[in-house]
């Protein structure tokens, strides 16, 4: 064995031996306080758990205490063991002892986000730790479509509007869009949850589906289909098939055109529409529709039309009225000028 040999191996093991004494250092100071997390990261309205076990030989009855801050020396003290207020309606600690420290924070919120310090108060220096934590929406679920009419009622037969709701069981924060594929393109509709379908906008073939989206996540919705049977602008005839919806057709409103359209239908709903800044929650009218305010066949609704006659007669009136006192006054002023 050569000397240039001999010295690269003595260098070798005085490294490694170094290495070793430096890393039973940093372990000795960490066994003093070691948390299960060093980071954090949970969903809002979700809560942390925290557990940090410590040197119970040293620090069994020393205050422990939960402070945020970016700097150990600068941090706020937040709760502590021995308070006798520790505990809040969202935060709470508890020492433990030879079982640990432990602390819960509910109900969190998006301002909780930030660097905290797990503290043992001691006579000189405190032993302390640090704790990120981060704080994110909650994930969305699937969307799902929800017709607010029953497609078993074939409204869409009849020309009727069909309106149709994306929502998630799941997420906060949603914001929705609905995406319309034909066999020629595929374009984005609007950003609200809901779709409304009727004559003049449906013209042909086509294929919906809406997807819902946060700040971490995003999902698609099944395919929504619209197949157009007459394109009009009135009294078109449609039919929507979506899944896990009773299935339809309309082949004896296209074999005759007698039949009478089937009864107006109430909806009632409740939408929770997701705009910018998110979870805003509307309700939808809950219109019972009356025969009185219908559409006629011509479209026009017969309180409108009543209106409108009213109104033709009302001015009738009053023109015979200023036409006669017009005479009136000028039969008097000719009289006048007789005498």
């Amino acid at each position: 064995m050569t000397m240039k040999s001999i010295k690269m191996k003595v260098e070798f093991i005085a490294v490694a031996v170094r290495f070793h004494s430096d890393e039973d250092s940093c372990l000795s100071a960490s066994l003093q306080l070691q948390c299960d997390k060093r980071t954090i990261i949970a969903h809002i309205g979700g809560e942390l758990n925290l557990i940090c076990r410590y040197d119970t030989n040293r620090f069994l009855y020393s205050k422990k205490y939960w402070c945020r801050g970016n700097s150990r020396s600068t941090c706020t003290i937040l709760l502590d063991s021995e308070s006798k207020t520790q505990n809040t309606d969202r935060s709470y600690i508890l020492d433990a002892r030879r079982r640990g420290l432990i602390l819960k924070v509910t109900n969190l919120q998006f301002e909780d986000s930030g660097d905290y310090w797990v503290g043992i108060d001691t006579i000189s220096a405190d032993t302390m730790t640090s704790v990120n934590v981060v704080i994110t929406e909650v994930p969305v679920s699937k969307p799902r479509l929800q017709p607010l009419s029953s497609l078993a009622d074939r409204l869409t037969c009849w020309g009727r509007p069909l309106a149709v709701r994306c929502g998630c069981t799941e997420g906060t924060g949603v914001g929705y869009v609905w995406y319309r594929r034909t066999h020629h393109n595929e374009l984005l509709i609007h950003n609200w949850s809901d779709l409304y379908l009727q004559c003049g906008t449906v013209r042909e073939d086509s294929e919906y589906y809406c997807i819902a989206s946060n700040d971490i996540s995003s999902q698609e919705s099944d395919v929504l289909s619209v197949q157009v049977l007459m394109p009009a602008d009135r009294s078109c005839i449609y039919v929507v098939t979506l899944p896990g919806q009773s299935f339809y057709n309309c082949d004896d409103r296209m074999s005759t055109t007698t039949a009478k359209p089937p009864p107006p239908t109430t909806c009632r709903a409740t939408v929770n529409i997701h705009s910018d800044s998110r979870n805003r929650s509307l309700p939808i009218n809950q219109t019972d529709q009356d025969p009185f305010f219908s559409r006629a066949w011509t479209g026009v609704p017969l309180w409108y039309t009543l209106l409108r006659w009213c109104s033709f007669v009302s001015i009738l009136i009053f023109m015979c009225i200023v036409l006669k006192c017009t005479k009136a006054r000028y039969k008097s002023a000719k009289r006048r000028r007789r005498v």
